[in-house]
């Protein structure tokens, strides 16, 4: 991960890998190969205080990720490449959502990480499960795009439209 980068651009590159990855493997000499990644991040970029919340690699880590969440607005922002396995060409796209999260109690976030739901998701929540009872408020993206796949960007990057061309997008 590129951290030089804007952080719509580390999701974007993130996605990209992934997608040549698949693009590359036997068998997908004709595939057009979709990959997308989604980061949660808190403060700004360009920022000393920006930081990056992936995936937690245990509980411990979860319960800090949540803390540091509670009470913030901060930024969901998924990648979603398309890679022509043919001919190697490729395009990135990335949708933001700002997320408000409500102050989370200690208890709250003890009970949250030992349901288990926080594995393998960024910033140590799941918003398509029971964490959206501590989300307050969205902005600019949608809850798809919190979830892991901005559906309309994605369609959008599939058909070909380039989407800063349409009204209300936030590529």
């Amino acid at each position: 991960m590129d951290l030089a980068l804007p952080a719509g651009g580390v999701a974007e590159d993130l996605a990209l890998r992934k997608a040549r990855s698949v693009a590359a493997r036997e068998g997908c000499d004709d595939a057009l190969v979709l990959g997308s990644d989604t980061v949660v991040v808190l403060g700004e970029d360009g920022t000393a205080g920006r930081r990056f919340l992936e995936k937690a690699a245990d509980a411990e880590e979860a319960s800090s990720m949540l803390a540091a969440l509670s009470g913030t607005r901060h930024r969901v922002i998924t990648g979603v490449a398309l890679v022509d396995a043919r001919t190697g060409a490729w395009r990135a796209v990335h949708e933001v959502t700002w997320v408000t999260m409500r102050t989370l109690s200690a208890a709250e976030v003890a009970a949250y990480v030992a349901s288990g739901e926080w594995v393998g998701k960024a910033g140590a929540y799941a918003i398509q499960e029971t964490a959206d009872r501590f989300v307050v408020r969205l902005e600019g993206g949608g809850f798809d795009n919190v979830v892991g796949l901005p559906v309309r960007l994605t369609l959008e990057l599939l058909l070909g439209i380039d989407p800063t061309l349409i009204v209300g997008s936030s590529a």
